[in-house]
């Protein structure tokens, strides 16, 4: 069972994010990824929608004999994964969890933002989560739609992001929060931005960093480590792979390609 592969999913692209910290964390784990590249944005999709369409990637994943989930979507984790942990009879992880859980721990004014898609802040999964584990943290949340084509574009570093970046960021510098969750996979792209317009004082809480801790864990909670040598991830999308393999190329730092386009419908 150790020897088999953690399957993650996502939307698209911005995944790509958990699964390379994923790698870094655990590089003997080997990783299988699906992008469902043809139905993406999950983020403007209602609930029932994006629940059926995480069930179905879940599947997919689970036919490639994957020894855990990992779902690497704010807006999927924030509204199917009770269901698949009902469905699947593995271990299945989202990033909501261990964002919320991070910045518990790292706000000392027990003020907190979040910035996600407008799914995910419209869920308020992120506030129950942290205000489940203390009430008396604020949180303000701030959908942040246009980050994503930012980061998937390769414009994070252009004036253009700062001003977008300063202008939804407004609230949360009135707010005076000192710690923000990055509620969606794309946005660690954009942490230099991030902190220019919010200023050192306030610490960024990148899921996928949390998501990769947690998923090392419960391997070894579950004796489900795998020890060897790295292996090649394997990469699955749903619709023609060419964007994806030049963006997520971009995304991991290195060239990808050998991506293979799937039905999960």
């Amino acid at each position: 069972m150790s020897e088999r592969a953690i399957g993650i999913f996502d939307s698209g692209v911005g995944g790509l994010t958990v699964l390379k910290e994923i790698g870094r964390q655990l590089p003997g784990e080997a990783l299988v990824y699906l992008g469902d590249t043809a139905r993406v944005p999950y983020g403007t999709k209602s609930p029932a929608t994006v629940l059926r369409y995480a069930l179905e990637a879940a599947a997919f994943l689970v036919r490639q004999q994957v020894k855990m989930l990992v779902v690497a979507c704010n807006t999927a984790s924030s509204v199917a994964l009770e269901e698949l942990e009902q469905r699947f009879s593995l271990p299945v992880v989202g990033v909501i969890e261990p964002g919320a859980e991070r910045a518990v721990a790292l706000t000392r004014s027990r003020r907190v933002g979040v910035i996600g898609t407008e799914g995910t802040v419209k869920s308020g999964a992120y506030s129950r989560a942290i205000q489940a584990r203390d009430p008396q943290i604020a949180v303000t949340s701030v959908a942040c739609p246009l980050f994503v084509p930012l980061a998937e574009e390769g414009w994070a570093g252009h004036p253009v992001a700062r001003e977008i970046a300063a202008e939804y960021l407004a609230s949360l510098i009135d707010h005076r929060v000192d710690t923000l969750v990055l509620g969606c996979t794309h946005y660690p792209l954009l942490k230099p931005v991030l902190h220019q317009v919010l200023g050192p004082a306030v610490e960024l809480v990148d899921s996928a960093e949390e998501t990769a801790r947690l998923v090392a864990t419960l391997l070894d909670s579950l004796h489900l480590r795998r020890q060897g040598p790295p292996l090649p991830s394997r990469y699955f999308v749903t619709d023609v792979p060419t964007r994806f393999e030049r963006v997520g190329g971009e995304f991991l730092g290195a060239p990808l390609a050998g991506v293979e386009q799937v039905m999960i419908d």
